[in-house]
């Protein structure tokens, strides 16, 4: 097979699974609106995923949403649930000693998705951002983490994907090797990623963030971001203040994590 090459009828499955997903229940309408798919298409596709179980059609309206089947696509992520459930209190108490709200997040496809965050218990966030939440890898702090600590095999692949699906969205940095190779040295270096204004948020430009790795019996797993107003602070003002409690807390996680293994 060409490498990079998407199969189109599985490239629109899974986007009418997502956006099944998000909206827990919907209409045939409402999915070729949310997806931008023709109608016989979503038609289609409904059909087949109600007749391989992991979708089903509402009793009481001609509307449909995932099945109990639907989990067993994403068994393969429980332990990256597993391991934000024991950073629970590690980030709660980080959110309590700053003030700032806390997020956990790990790759999806080409999505940093949030596992766990602590915006509900903070006054200092604009919205709450709940487990399943997701943001572009390219546009975030955390993606930029993801990027410089991940394996290469999977860096070329998330890669080479964004370049054919995103290229006009991305950050140029990314499209260029030599500037992305300098961005990765610059953030391993360091040990972290910043970035002002964040776009791809429930509201965009209203917050910057620093992401730094999670690991996970030595080998990187997530990444963690402080999340704080633009208006507030730039981004270097905060490493100043936030950062060396951020890297206590990354070390807090593992030892926590590494110290519960059966």
């Amino acid at each position: 097979m060409e490498k990079g090459v998407p199969i189109r009828v599985i490239s629109r499955t899974l986007e009418v699974l997502k956006a099944l997903n998000r909206g827990k229940s919907l209409t045939l309408t409402e999915i070729s609106k949310v997806c931008s798919l023709p109608y016989p298409t979503v038609i289609r596709i409904v059909q087949s995923l109600v007749y391989e179980g992991v979708v089903e059609m509402e009793p009481q309206r001609k509307a449909y949403r995932p099945t109990a089947l639907a989990q067993s696509l994403s068994y393969g992520y429980q332990r990256e649930n597993e391991f934000a459930a024991r950073a629970r209190l590690p980030i709660v108490n980080l959110t309590n000693m700053i003030g700032w709200p806390v997020a956990i997040s790990s790759r999806v496809g080409e999505s940093m998705v949030i596992r766990d965050s602590t915006h509900s218990l903070t006054t200092l966030t604009f919205s709450n951002y709940f487990p399943g939440f997701a943001m572009p890898i390219w546009s975030t702090a955390s993606g930029k983490v993801h990027l410089a600590f991940c394996e290469e095999e999977e860096r070329e692949l998330i890669l080479n994907s964004m370049h054919i699906k995103h290229e006009n969205e991305i950050d140029a940095a990314l499209l260029d090797k030599k500037a992305l190779s300098e961005m990765i040295t610059q953030i391993r270096t360091v040990g972290y990623a910043a970035l002002s204004r964040n776009q791809h948020t429930v509201d965009p430009g209203k917050t910057s963030s620093i992401s730094v790795p999670l690991y996970r019996e030595g080998e990187y797993c997530a990444a963690m971001t402080v999340s704080f107003f633009s208006s507030a602070m730039r981004p270097d003002e905060a490493v100043d203040k936030y950062l060396n409690h951020m890297i206590a807390t990354q070390k807090e996680i593992s030892e926590i994590y590494n110290s519960k293994q059966p």
